[in-house]
C-alpha cells in the first residue's frame, strides 16, 4: 500500500509544496548561476531510473565548462565557482530535482540515480536499487555520502529496498534535514573523492584474473 501508492502521492505532494516555499531560493540561484556560467544555469545528464530506464536529471550547475589545451575539461577545483561552491555546500545543486519528481521520473528518497555505464557492473543484489525510483537522498546518502565506499553504498541501497517502509523514508528524511543544515558529508569538489565505479571494477577484474 505505501509503496505503491502513498509514496507517489507523498513524493508529488512534498515537490510541489516545496517548489511553491522555496521557489525565492530557486529563482535567486538560477538568476546567478546564470551569470556565473555564461547563461548555463542548469545542468543535465542522462541517468538511469526504475527498470533502468533512461532520463534526463536536473540539477544547478555548479561548474564552468573550462578546458585545457587538449580540449578535456579541467578538474572540478579548476571549474567550481564560487557561487556553485555556495550552491553544493548547502545541497541547493538539488533542488531542481524537484521537478523530475514531479515528471515521476524520482522519488524523494530512494537510491541516488548513478551513471548509465555502471549498469553492466552491478552485482545481482545491487540491481535491486533499480526496482524502485532513484531519490534526491536516500539511506547511502544518510550514512556517509560520498565518504564511503562503493561496495558499501551500493549495499545501502540494496537494503533500503529490501526494507522499503513508510518509517524508513521518514527517518530518512528527518536525517537528511539534519545533515543539510549541519552541511555533514558534502563533498564541494569531487576531484579526488571516488573513483568511477567502472574503472574501479574493471581493474579488480584485471588484478584478479593475473
Amino acid at each position: 500500500m505505501y509503496k505503491s501508492t502513498l509514496k507517489p502521492l507523498f513524493d508529488y505532494t512534498i515537490a510541489l509544496t516545496a517548489i511553491v516555499i522555496l521557489s525565492p531560493i530557486i529563482i535567486i540561484t538560477t538568476i546567478l548561476l546564470y551569470f556565473a556560467n555564461n547563461g548555463k544555469p542548469f545542468f543535465f545528464q542522462v541517468r538511469p531510473g526504475k527498470n533502468e530506464a533512461l532520463f534526463s536529471i536536473i540539477k544547478f550547475k555548479t561548474m564552468n565548462d573550462k578546458v585545457d589545451a587538449e580540449g578535456k575539461l579541467l578538474p572540478d577545483t579548476f571549474r567550481l565557482t564560487p557561487v556553485g561552491k555556495f550552491v553544493r555546500k548547502t545541497s541547493i545543486d538539488e533542488l531542481p530535482q524537484l521537478f523530475n519528481i514531479l515528471k515521476g521520473d524520482m522519488s524523494l528518497i530512494g537510491p541516488r540515480p548513478l551513471l548509465p555505464q555502471y549498469l553492466p557492473y552491478y552485482t545481482t543484489n545491487e540491481k535491486k536499487r533499480h526496482t524502485v525510483k532513484p531519490g534526491i537522498t536516500g539511506l547511502a546518502q544518510v550514512n556517509g555520502r560520498n565518504h564511503i565506499d562503493w561496495d558499501t553504498k551500493l549495499k545501502f541501497d540494496a537494503d533500503y529496498v529490501d526494507n522499503l517502509s513508510f518509517k524508513m523514508d521518514f527517518n530518512i528524511l528527518l536525517k537528511t534535514v539534519y545533515k543539510v543544515i549541519a552541511s555533514k558529508d558534502v563533498a564541494i569538489d569531487n576531484t579526488n573523492v571516488e573513483t568511477l565505479l567502472n574503472v574501479l571494477r574493471q581493474n579488480n577484474v584485471k588484478k584478479t584474473s593475473k
